[in-house]
């Protein structure tokens, strides 16, 4: 009798169980964890895209952003990781820093304690200048820092992040030593910028705030560090056009603890991508436009293990100068 007893509670268990995974994602909200500070292009994104991934869900799906900046992102991705494998805490990653930070320290998190869901944006990195600036463009930075080096500073968002590294490779490529200024995140770059207190800020093309339609003016785009020019800023050169072959970009998308089921993942990377495709999205979000690459977290997951291998060199000389 007891046997069947267990037999029964153990059934009844499992039925819950799975009523439980059935509901999601209508049932509660769903945390979504940003590793920089609002008003940045990853926090920019994440909160006018999960609207429109809420209707590819249902209609009932409603998630809530939630800033943890610090650390270059490293503190949102260790929460990430630490999350209950439920889908119910998410979180937005930021390529190459989430696969690059591990690289080169112990960091709160490894990568494979993450599931990638989907590839968002493939942003280059953009270098501005105040409108007024003495610099008119990436030629003269690099003239006046082999004049005097560190004569110039370079913000970036955090040890470790697509524009740190961007610094980095540039540094190298000029054979230059910039004087870099780290933020936990772009708008606060972009206000010490604004102030002259920074003068070369390195962030991407979603983040120039003339795509956005305000503070027009204000800042100028002097290069950019992709394979061609872009149509958002066509009078902008290559960083290569201009002698400094250096091409990097920002990646950002979504991920979750390595446990959740295979099915919700599956439904998390089909709301993402109907969401990206909605056309009222697209309209309503010009800084994205030019930069949407919707890639699945698998095949992300791929280009990043190459990524890595890549960008080992750079790892290396960063711990190599720690050491000093």
């Amino acid at each position: 009798m007891n046997t069947k007893i267990v037999a029964l509670v153990a059934a009844f268990g499992f039925a819950g169980c799975g009523s439980a995974w059935a509901a999601w994602p209508d049932d509660k909200p769903i945390e979504v964890v940003v590793g920089f500070a609002p008003g940045g292009g990853t926090d920019v994104m994440a909160r006018k895209l999960l609207p429109f991934v809420e209707r590819a869900l249902g209609g009932k799906a409603k998630f809530v952003v939630l800033n943890k900046p610090g650390a270059g992102g490293e503190i949102a991705f260790a929460s990430i990781a630490r999350a209950a494998p439920d889908a119910y805490s998410i979180g937005v990653v930021n390529v190459p820093g989430y696969n690059f930070l591990p690289m080169t320290r112990k960091t709160q998190y490894t990568t494979d304690e993450i599931r990638l869901v989907a590839r968002v944006v493939e942003d280059p990195n953009v270098i501005v200048v105040r409108a007024d600036s003495r610099f008119k463009n990436l030629p003269g930075i690099i003239a006046a820092l082999r004049s005097k080096p560190g004569s110039v500073t370079f913000g970036h968002n955090g040890a470790g992040t697509n524009g740190h590294l961007a610094i980095r490779m540039l540094a190298a490529a000029a054979k230059v030593e910039p004087n870099e200024i780290s933020y936990r995140g772009t708008a606060a770059q972009r206000t010490d910028l604004l102030g002259g207190h920074l003068e070369v800020g390195m962030v991407t093309l979603s983040e120039i705030p003339e795509l956005h339609g305000t503070n027009k003016g204000q800042l100028r785009v002097i290069a950019i560090l992709s394979q061609k020019r872009v149509p958002a800023l066509p009078e902008v050169p290559t960083a290569e056009e201009v002698g400094f072959a250096v091409i990097t970009t920002a990646e950002r998308g979504f991920a979750v603890p390595k446990g959740v089921p295979d099915d919700i993942v599956k439904k998390l990377e089909a709301g993402i991508a109907e969401g990206l495709r909605n056309p009222e999205f697209v309209t309503s979000s010009p800084g994205e436009e030019p930069v949407i690459a919707f890639m699945p977290g698998a095949e992300w997951q791929k280009r990043l293990d190459a990524m890595s291998d890549a960008l080992r060199p750079y790892a290396e000389d960063i711990r190599a100068n720690e050491q000093k």
